[in-house]
């Protein structure tokens, strides 16, 4: 069995352990330094919005040696708008200006054609509306919306309705940092980054259900015993499916790590950035946030009811008890557990 593996089985049979829960207002207050530097960020900044949800003209050209530095130079020349220019892999160019209309895209063509020496008609233009991409946006909060409420009832019906809060406000904080790194670093906005954002959605979920599940496994007739109060078997539920969640991550980061640092960035490819990138950042703050904000938050409100305040009461007075005794708490819970096990047909343990 490799390290890994064998740590996975420790942590599982709650050998070994981190207290995540008990730091929570640690993570809190990581997250929320986080998510106010990412509001902060689309405040000043924005966001910069692609030509689909702008508006514009997309110009393809034919083979041609002039460099992309000197096509930009010349299409913001022609059009008096700022310009996008990506070398294609059959070595023509890719030439992307917002705000330009049907009339003004007639002219910018013409001299494009001029500047860069290719046909006037072998120059491709495409002209995007801005009311398409306000068509996209809408659909996409539509689409949101309806996800987010029906992950509310089916955690709701499949759990509770406190890891149903806490899986939204976790989904949430997800999009936020994401849409905040996508303002900071300046790219661009377009429809593959919402497919990538609405795809980030099901992974955080995923991994925080994973934690779920196991939580309401261990939580199954909590009131019945005096040896874990609930946020123990919340972090043991945690430390279980540590090891999986970190395998989850990394192999899914890997190819999209080589998407967007070496498609993106080292081979130029720019438009694999759009997706790349949300779904870069949305997995790994969708991993942080299952295991350090959506399971400490459902501690939080589990805590507050009666039944667990007095469970707690009672887990504590039993230690405190053992202590007294000059007993470990784990011989007072083995002297509690041995009736079950002679019941069961096993022998018992004489004293």
């Amino acid at each position: 069995m490799s390290k890994l593996g064998a740590l996975g089985a420790k942590l599982y049979r709650g050998e070994v352990g981190y207290d995540f829960v008990g730091k929570r207002f640690l993570w809190y207050g990581v997250s929320i330094l986080i998510t106010i530097t990412a509001i902060v960020a689309l405040a000043v900044q924005g966001l910069n919005m692609g030509i689909e949800f702008k508006g514009g003209a997309v110009f393809t050209t034919p083979k041609t040696t002039v460099s992309v530095a000197k096509a930009t130079e010349a299409a913001e020349e022609a059009s008096g708008h700022d310009a996008i220019v990506q070398e294609l892999g059959t070595g023509g160019l890719r030439i992307q200006i917002s705000g330009v209309d049907t009339d003004a895209a007639t002219d910018v063509k013409k001299k494009l054609a001029a500047d860069l020496k290719v046909g006037e008609a072998d120059i491709n233009a495409d002209l995007v509306g801005p009311s398409w991409g306000e068509q996209i946006a809408n659909k996409a909060w539509t689409g949101l919306g309806i996800f987010m409420v029906l992950v509310v009832i089916y955690l709701a019906i499949a759990f509770e309705w406190r890891m149903a809060v806490a899986a939204l406000i976790a989904l949430i904080h997800d999009l936020t940092i994401t849409v905040g790194v996508y303002a900071l670093v300046g790219f661009e906005v377009t429809p593959g980054t919402v497919i990538g954002l609405l795809t980030i959605l099901g992974y955080s979920l995923y991994d925080t259900v994973v934690v779920f599940d196991g939580l309401k496994e261990g939580s199954k007739d909590i009131t019945k015993q005096t040896r874990y109060t609930y946020s123990e078997i919340a972090n043991r539920s945690i430390n279980g499916t540590l090891v999986r969640s970190i395998n989850t991550t990394v192999v899914a980061l890997l190819p999209v790590a080589a998407l967007l640092f070496i498609g993106g960035g080292f081979l130029g490819a720019g438009m694999l950035n759009d997706i790349s990138l949300s779904l870069f950042v949305g997995l790994a703050a969708g991993a942080y946030s299952s295991i350090f904000i959506a399971t400490p938050l459902v501690v939080d409100l589990k805590e507050r009811e009666p039944a667990m305040k007095a469970l707690k009461k009672r887990v504590l007075a039993k230690r405190a008890a053992a202590v007294a005794k000059g007993e470990s708490p784990d011989e007072a819970y083995e002297a509690e557990d041995e009736p079950q096990v002679v019941a069961q047909g096993r022998p018992g343990r004489r004293r």
